[in-house]
């Protein structure tokens, strides 16, 4: 498995917010994570990237356990294996587009050819963009970017927080496009999502609750999604 949580938990100021969820995600395997406003969702997408420390539990990610890691160790592990898609897209300002999408390989010293930025940024649409900068691009443009920086990488487990949501339907259903073949080549791809017709395109559904994780839907209709959610 790339990817296994097992009992997560997490408070913040004595509220807790995740409440000892498990779950794995395979290799080759695109899962979505859907709950009401306060569920607990992106915290938990925070959580399994390392992004955000646990209270307790733990999280292994490529074999490695986050809570054994000291900063640079996480921090490592994160430039080799891990992609996330931001819902504010964190895009520096004064680098082009084409910049952006290098830029985690450069950082990772990881060497990305400059025809794979090129091919990352065609496949999101945004190949006659790829020398704006973010203030010249739309904020659809800019999640798209963010989705391309990701897929340049070529990251072990993708992390996406809301990756539509700023997009409309034809460039979304793109989106979903690419971080499905993403999972198809062999990465594991895991999306927080509050579109229910974004998450009927996922493997896998996982209904989080109240910080427990309520229900888990093999490749389940925009409908069944909802009725479980009520």
């Amino acid at each position: 498995m790339n990817l296994i949580v097992d009992q997560l938990t997490k408070t913040f100021d004595r509220t807790p917010v995740l409440k000892g969820v498990s779950l794995t995600v395979a290799a080759g395997e695109f899962v979505a994570v859907v709950g009401p406003s306060g569920s607990g969702k992106s915290t938990l997408l925070y959580c399994m990237s390392g992004l955000e420390p646990a209270t307790s539990g733990s999280v292994t990610v490529m074999g490695s356990r986050l809570e054994t890691l000291n900063g640079n160790a996480l921090a490592a592990l994160r430039r080799r294996h891990v992609g996330f898609v931001f819902q504010s897209y964190n895009l520096i300002p004064s680098l082009t587009a084409r910049e952006n999408v290098a830029l985690p390989a450069r950082l990772a010293k990881r060497p990305v050819a400059a025809g794979a930025v090129d091919a990352a940024l065609a496949a999101v649409g945004l190949a006659e963009r790829a020398s704006h900068r973010p203030s010249a691009l739309s904020g659809g443009q800019q999640q798209r970017v963010a989705v391309a920086r990701v897929l340049a990488l070529r990251p072990d487990v993708v992390f996406a927080d809301e990756p539509t949501g700023a997009l409309d339907t034809e460039p979304g259903d793109q989106v979903l496009d690419l971080l499905g073949a993403a999972a198809r080549d062999g990465r594991s791809v895991v999306m927080v999502t509050h579109d229910l017709a974004a998450a009927e395109r996922a493997d896998r559904v996982l209904v989080l609750r109240d910080g427990l994780l309520h229900r888990s839907l093999i490749r389940p209709s925009a409908a069944e999604i909802l009725a479980v959610m009520k």
